[in-house]
């Protein structure tokens, strides 16, 4: 007898879904049984291979362009994923970008497009996905926080104080959209192994390996899972919540 899979016929909406830990995160949501529509910008032939990724695991799915700084793209992406599958279950917010520098020379430039994308983008998302939820009686919000929600990174500021956000974002609105049955959590990945990541150390795997309790990099499956798990009723009672993913990484205390 065939297991029953954790979303089965329910929808989702993954923002920057087309690369990175957000196409896997659509991949283990299909696989579960979930409809998946794909936020992407600037990405239609990645976000056209991440749809077919789906559809390869027998769910319906749909790419949807956006540019989560702005409202009436969000409406607009949240209304073409009710136009495709009829209802809203599910929402990752995970569409983040980041950018390098001492805290004297970020310029107003890009705090304005990190804080914009990473912060008001998860805003933007989560209020019009829960006015959708709130008319279907109820569903499942996930932020993609970082291990940014626990040590501040000197060299990463706008992206510290977005992620930093995204943790009291998503404890507020848990407590506003309780009452709907909306619940809304966080995954705050730690070292995670992906394409952008390769790039920032000759050795990255190995190096985070050795400073992380559980010996090992992190995968985008490990925060897959902890999304899917939040996503589906395994969680029913879980809100405002945030689960690190970082085997242990950001655990620790500071070594003497």
């Amino acid at each position: 007898m065939e297991t029953r899979r954790w979303l089965a016929g329910r929808a989702a909406l993954v923002t920057g879904g087309a690369t990175g830990i957000g196409r896997v995160i659509a991949r283990f949501l299909a696989r579960e049984g979930c409809r998946v529509a794909i936020n992407y910008i600037g990405a239609p032939d990645q976000a056209d291979a991440a749809v077919a990724e789906v559809r390869e695991l027998g769910q319906e799915a749909i790419a949807l362009p956006a540019d989560v700084r702005h409202a009436d793209e969000v409406n607009r992406m949240v209304d073409g994923t009710l136009d495709a599958f009829g209802r809203l279950d599910v929402l990752v917010n995970n569409a983040a970008v980041q950018t390098e520098g001492a805290f004297l020379d970020v310029t107003e430039e890009d705090w304005d497009r990190v804080i914009d994308t990473n912060l008001k983008g998860t805003f933007l998302c989560t209020q019009a996905a829960a006015r959708a939820m709130v008319k279907s009686g109820g569903g499942s919000i996930v932020n993609i926080g970082s291990g940014c929600n626990y040590v501040p990174f000197p060299t990463l500021v706008p992206y510290t104080a977005s992620k930093g956000g995204i943790e009291m974002l998503t404890k507020v609105a848990s407590l506003s959209l309780a009452p709907h049955q909306i619940r809304v959590n966080c995954v705050a990945p730690g070292a995670i192994l992906v394409e952008r990541t390769r790039g920032e150390l000759l050795d990255y795997a190995g190096q985070f390996a050795k400073i992380t309790p559980m010996g090992r990099v992190g995968m985008p499956e490990d925060v897959a899972g902890a999304v899917v798990f939040l996503a589906s009723d395994a969680s029913r009672f879980v809100t405002g919540q945030t689960i690190a993913v970082d085997g242990g990484l950001f655990n620790q205390p500071p070594k003497l």
